[in-house]
């Protein structure tokens, strides 16, 4: 090993011990700090033989993550997941849509968004509670069953 390689697995290293990374994300670093790609690539080579780099487990990590901590719906998933360096098709074997899961969030994001309104709320209110779960990556159809179903269970509590 030349002092270039460990030189560049250190780097990597220290990387790795502020989060997981993707072999993408590892690779951009390198090749922007200066390292050939002959020394990224046996850097990298290294890595995965070592189980430091998986883009599964990171995948899976990741979409508890986004599922759990910052309630994206599948889309908004998949595109935080793309962002990160991940391959479509890791993505596609970590991530699977579950209606009541996604469902379940958008209802959790909408209680959250009209705790401090007034109930019913406008058409101003809906359009951008309605607004920012699309930009979360719920689709249409789990967005409209969401307030459906949240206006029923409002109207049950309010007689």
């Amino acid at each position: 090993m030349t002092d270039l390689e460990g030189d560049a697995r250190k780097y990597a290293y220290r990387l790795l011990g502020y989060r997981d990374r993707s072999e993408k994300e590892i690779r951009e670093k390198l090749l922007g700090r200066g390292f050939p790609e002959d020394v990224v690539s046996l850097t990298i080579q290294h890595l995965k033989k070592n189980g430091f780099v998986d883009d599964s487990a990171l995948a899976a990590s990741l979409m508890r993550y986004a599922q759990e901590n910052k309630r994206l719906g599948y889309q908004g998933a998949r595109q935080f997941m793309l962002r990160r360096g991940l391959s479509a098709e890791v993505i596609e074997s970590a991530l699977s849509y579950d209606e009541n899961t996604e469902l379940r969030n958008a209802l959790k994001l909408i209680g959250k968004k009209t705790k401090n309104l007034q109930h019913p709320f406008t058409t101003g209110e809906k359009k951008k509670i309605w607004n920012f779960l699309v930009r979360r990556g719920y689709s249409l159809s789990t967005v409209r069953k969401a307030f459906r179903r949240y206006n029923s269970n409002e109207e049950e509590e309010h007689p």
